[in-house]
């Protein structure tokens, strides 16, 4: 396992087995994106934009049809639309 330490400016020097096994190089850019609370993947950014297909897709996430979604869109509409009138109500 690797670590690094953040400096007061809030840097933070890359080990080198980490900066050789991803090709970074000086002025090589990193992307950092969010794969959960409190934890994020670190990638180059030297490849083309085809090489982050799939990095996003989250398995346990269920998958609904655009009629599910339709519906799910209703339903929230309907609720806030009710919030709406019960704080009208209230005025």
């Amino acid at each position: 396992m690797s670590e690094a330490t953040v400096t007061s400016k809030g840097q933070i020097t890359l080990p080198k087995e980490l900066r050789d096994e991803l090709n970074l190089t000086t002025g090589s850019k990193v992307a950092f994106i969010r794969a959960g609370e409190g934890l994020y993947r670190l990638f180059p950014r030297t490849g083309s934009v085809r090489d982050l297909i799939g990095i996003l897709h989250d398995p346990d996430r269920p998958t609904m049809t655009i009629e599910e979604m339709n519906e799910a869109i209703a339903d929230g509409w309907a609720a806030s639309g009710v919030q709406g009138m019960e704080q009208r109500e209230r005025e």
